[in-house]
């Protein structure tokens, strides 16, 4: 009795108390101990004797000889384990593949492998009570257990560990066996859909031959389930849902769920040029969409399709991130009225690792969104591979498993079915606030792309799908069958349908431009798009003494009711002295006063990342903890006169997915300075993705700005090949027209006004500022608090510690590396030669240098001095960039790795490119 095994590890006081407790009151203990004592019940007037409980533990664990023990009771108890059975593995069994047999599982479960025999199916078995009906054959249980996890909807659930979630779920299994009931009008509104999301398909395909649409057919019934799913989750509460989905049916879903004009698609199609002329757009299957519509019964609702690049899952942490914010921002007290739904492939969502990163953010408190609906539209290939060469998992869908989420199959063909398991995963959510997976298992009609021929790879299967039925079809018969339609029903939505889109096609082809409607722009109003010119514009971002004075006070004041170890206490007292006494501000002391001050001013500030609430360089202790009791505080809350809110979250150890998070969030919070920082600047490569498709081109593809922030650590000092380098090349070579600042700051005050630049400005560009480690403690990083008062982001800082007629070389150069060369400069004693940092590298202040230059009439020789080898770091950047002098280069030799692993080596290399600077017969 391998169920019960568990009874061996209990005392049997404990099984005294619970069934005394159960014949007590039934309905007071848990529900499958509920279901035990019935069993054993069922059996006690053949087997008893005066220890009752002890007969539990020793028929459930097979400590008694079993033909001491009644047959009638044996066999309740086989009947509890086929019943367990069909929970844990009927999904293995279920009818839900339209196009393909399935594969063979064992055991079975067939009645032999539970100790039962034909025979006993007409036996009546009072264990049918723990599948809620009243004691029936064992025939009826079989039919109804196969009814419910045996059919077209196949679900897993059994691994959940809350037995409250496990009861819920078996109970709304129960209504109805697991099978739709629809009334006539409902049905016909599938029909109606399915029929939208059929003929556009048919329409596309002849009007526009061979072209690639990703279309929708296979899996066409997701159309009816999701115009169900908005229906229904409206009439639960959701005011906004935020959608993400790859290619495969989106234009389908743009045309018949989100209601985007046919006339704009169409126009897509034939390749017209844009209305606009300061973005060069997308394909036709990346675009997104927002619209407010209302649903049938009168509901108003705002649904967002978010745009996304070919990296197919990609889009799944940023529509958490949009969530996210839309929650904070209208919905604080009440997450469930934000709906994030993720539409994915079966060959991404399990060959894509960013699936996990995303799943691990479900329940953490910086990244919760109340419970994502994921919908797999199982082509049950990916590309030309196979199913069984694309996952070792028995489902494209057991990364829920880490979660512990169900995961409902269903068959594609039966769109009842379909609309029904949606229905129980909106419950599911919108109870729980968990996340909640349907694997619609269908099919592709063509190949990965309809110019795709897909009998190369999979001519059997092919050859099964040019006969199948498409799913429209197949339900009009079955309403047929139930004579809810006539013969001419359907005909009669094609060809209404079909002629709105003959209509839409002749007036899209009258036009001369494309237009395209920008992704949530409800949320952008008052935001304006600027030139790279504009970007150069000088922006006001001073503050007054005496509100930073507050701010001050605010973070440098510990709770005196509260015990904090001495680090700490030293640590915010010196923040205290820096203010109020020495007025030399560190890096993180101007860091907290930028974001009090936009706290002050109205804005929000979001910072998330590995260990940002310390900072990986123990600089930052945004937030301190109370030593006896690990209490969290966060010491820019106690700001009284704040009108923004703070958020600060330690990530997961995640690179990818968390920026995919914060760079939907920023996409929804124009308003909100939002950072994501990486651990050292070097890992923020496994984020590679997000950087090169969305924040370095979003604006240009999709017209969307955004304000994110990335802090990457940077400097040479010895740490090795992964501890240095934040590789400033590769962004500098992402930098183009107008889509994003650069900047290496070297002083306290201008990364204060570099922060509030990033809010200050009518419009929003992502900043990638790569920040420094030996400088946050570095006596010389230091700035004045007048340099906050009064001061502005300065793109250059001029060289005012020497006399310029004397000046023979002048240097050019960015970051750290400013202070080891003026720090040799006064070793040496050279005061011919000027130092000028360039701040922000994109975009480049080109005219400001012209203005330096002209400063040093007696240079005649000019350096751009860096300390990363010569095929890193913005070496490459400034050939391209940079003509104003011939200059040379001082730096390392080309390298393959950014730095070496030997402190000695790293160290004399560093000083070799020093002494370049100032000896010009030294080159690489």
């Amino acid at each position: 009795m391998d169920r019960f095994s568990f009874l061996n590890a209990a005392h049997t006081e404990f099984f005294a108390q619970l069934y005394d407790q159960y014949l007590e009151n039934p309905d007071s203990v848990e529900p499958s101990w509920r279901s035990f004592f019935q069993g054993f019940d069922f059996g006690m007037t053949t087997y008893n004797d005066e220890n009752p409980v002890q007969q539990i533990v020793e028929v459930s664990t097979g400590n008694v000889d079993c033909s001491l023990v009644s047959d009638k009771l044996q066999k309740e108890f086989n009947v509890l384990k086929l019943i367990d059975g069909y929970r844990s593995r009927g999904h293995l069994f279920t009818k839900t593949n339209p196009v393909r047999d399935r594969r063979v599982f064992t055991p079975t479960l067939d009645i032999e492998n539970f100790g039962l025999t034909t025979a006993d199916l007409s036996i009546v078995f009072d264990a049918a009570q723990v599948i809620g009906i009243p004691p029936s054959s064992l025939q009826d249980i079989i039919t109804r257990l196969k009814a419910i996890y045996c059919q077209h909807i196949g679900v897993e659930y059994m691994y959940i560990r809350n037995p409250g979630v496990v009861k819920w779920v078996q109970d709304k299994l129960g209504v109805n066996n697991n099978q739709p009931n629809f009334s006539a009008d409902e049905k016909k509104n599938i029909l109606n859909k399915l029929n939208q999301a059929v003929s556009f398909e048919n329409f596309l395909h002849t009007k526009y031959v061979g072209q690639k649409r990703f279309s929708l057919e296979g899996g066409e019934t997701i159309i009816p389930a999701l115009d169900a799913l908005i229906e229904k989750a409206a009439e639960q509460g959701v005011e906004q849902f935020v959608m993400g989905m790859a290619h495969r049916g989106r234009l389908n879903v743009l045309a018949n769920i989100f209601g985007k004009s046919t006339q704009d698609i169409f126009g897509e199609f034939d390749g017209k040029d844009y209305d606009q002329e300061y973005f060069d757009g997308d394909v036709k299957y990346h675009l997104g969409l927002t619209a407010d519509k209302k649903t049938r019964t009168g509901k108003s609702i705002n649904i967002n399709l978010a745009p996304n690049p070919s990296h197919l899952e990609t889009v799944g942490a940023v529509i958490e991130g949009i969530t996210r914010a839309k929650q904070e921002k209208y919905y604080p007290d009440d997450f469930s009225k934000v709906l994030p739904i993720a539409v994915h492939g079966d060959a991404a969502i399990a060959g894509q690792g960013i699936l996990y990163e995303i799943i691990q953010m479900a329940l953490l408190d910086g990244y919760k969104t109340g419970g994502t609906i994921h919908i797999v539209i199982n082509n049950q290939v990916g590309f030309t591979t196979n199913y069984l060469d694309a996952r070792s998992s028995t489902y494209c869908t057991d990364v829920a498993k880490v979660t512990l989420s169900p995961v409902l199959h269903v068959n594609a063909d039966d769109a009842e079915a379909v609309v029904h398991a949606m229905s129980f995963a909106l419950d599911y959510r919108m109870q729980f606030g968990r996340d909640v997976f349907i694997d619609l298992l269908g099919y592709r009609k063509y190949g990965h792309n309809e110019g795709d021929e897909p009998r190369f790879t999979q001519p059997v299967l092919y050859k099964i799908i040019a006969k199948h039925q498409n799913p429209r079809d197949i339900y009009a018969e079955k309403l047929l069958a139930e004579r809810v339609i006539d013969a001419t029903y359907v005909n009669g939505l094609e060809k209404e349908y079909k002629a709105t889109l003959e209509v839409n096609l002749e007036a899209s082809r009258k036009k001369d431009l494309t237009i395209i409607t920008p992704f949530m722009q409800n949320e952008w109003q008052g935001y304006k798009q600027v030139t790279a010119v504009q970007m150069l514009e000088k922006v006001d971002t001073s503050y007054p003494k005496e509100k930073l004075t507050e701010i001050a006070n605010a973070i440098s004041n510990l709770p005196t009711d509260k015990k904090f170890i001495s680090k700490i206490q030293k640590l915010i007292n010196d923040r205290k002295t820096m203010f109020f006494e020495t007025d030399k501000l560190d890096w993180g002391m101007a860091e907290h006063l930028a974001y009090g001050s936009l706290l002050q001013e109205g804005f929000d500030v979001r910072i998330s990342g590995q260990d940002v609430e310390r900072g990986t360089f123990s600089h930052r202790h945004a937030v301190v903890k109370v030593e006896d009791s690990e209490e969290e505080v966060i010491l820019i809350n106690s700001l009284k006169d704040k009108k923004g809110n703070f958020n600060i979250f330690n990530s997961h150890l995640s690179e990818y997915g968390v920026l995919g998070f914060d760079y939907g969030y920023a996409l929804a919070s124009p308003k909100a300075l939002t950072i994501w920082e990486a651990q050292f600047g070097d890992f923020s490569n496994g984020a590679q993705i997000m950087i090169d498709q969305y924040i370095s081109c979003g604006e240009d593809k999709w017209n969307n700005q955004n304000g994110i922030v990335l802090l990457l650590p940077h400097g040479y000092e010895g740490q090795g090949a992964e501890h240095s380098s934040a590789r400033m090349e590769r962004y500098l070579q992402l930098c183009a027209r107008q889509n994003m600042f650069v900047a290496d700051c070297t002083t306290p005050a201008n990364f204060f006004h570099l922060l509030r630049r990033q809010l200050k400005t009518e419009f929003r560009k992502p900043l990638i500022v790569f920040t420094p480690k030996s400088l946050l403690r570095d006596p010389r990083c230091v700035s004045s608090v007048e340099e906050l008062v009064n001061g502005s982001f300065q793109e250059t800082i001029d060289d005012t510690t020497v006399n310029k007629k004397d000046v023979k070389t002048l240097v050019f150069c960015t970051g750290k590396f400013y202070y080891d060369i003026t720090a040799e400069r006064e070793n040496i004693g050279r005061k011919d030669v000027a130092v000028v940092r360039i701040e922000q590298l994109f975009p480049l202040p080109v005219e400001q240098l012209k203005a330096i230059i002209a400063q040093y009439p007696n240079a005649d020789d000019y350096v751009w001095a860096q300390e990363e080898p010569k095929n890193m770091g913005a070496y490459s950047y400034m050939l391209m960039n940079f003509d104003l002098v011939k200059w040379r280069l001082a730096s390392l030799r080309q390298y393959a790795a950014p730095a070496a692993g030997s402190y000695t080596r790293a160290k004399r290399r560093h000083a070799d490119a020093i002494r370049m600077v100032f000896d010009k017969t030294l080159f690489r």
